[in-house]
């Protein structure tokens, strides 16, 4: 399979609107917010919580890495890169209430 400069597969990458470049201390995303089923926000490996626009905000500023900014409807969201693992993608993280 073909693989872009990111060392990524190409292929679903179409589906990204933009890709940032991650800092050298760049956060992870370790669990999602939900609310009623909905994405709402990201966990940190910092251990701060922030909201979904604070998340894409802070990886286009390169501070979460493995990620890249995809929109639905006119709303920006983050997805997952894909780099052939699937225990690091956002859908399989675990999901935490905002406190």
């Amino acid at each position: 399979m073909e693989k872009n400069e990111h060392g990524l597969s190409s292929l679903p990458l179409n589906t990204f609107q933009e890709i940032p470049s991650p800092k050298s201390n760049a956060q992870s995303i370790v669990a999602l917010v939900k609310e009623e089923g909905r994405v709402t926000g990201y966990k940190l490996s910092d251990g701060r919580i922030v909201s979904r626009e604070e998340g894409v905000q802070l990886a286009k500023e390169g501070d979460i890495q493995g990620v890249g900014i995809a929109t639905n409807r006119g709303t920006e969201y983050l997805k997952s890169l894909p780099d052939g693992t699937e225990n690091n993608n956002l859908g399989n993280l675990p999901s935490v209430t905002r406190e």
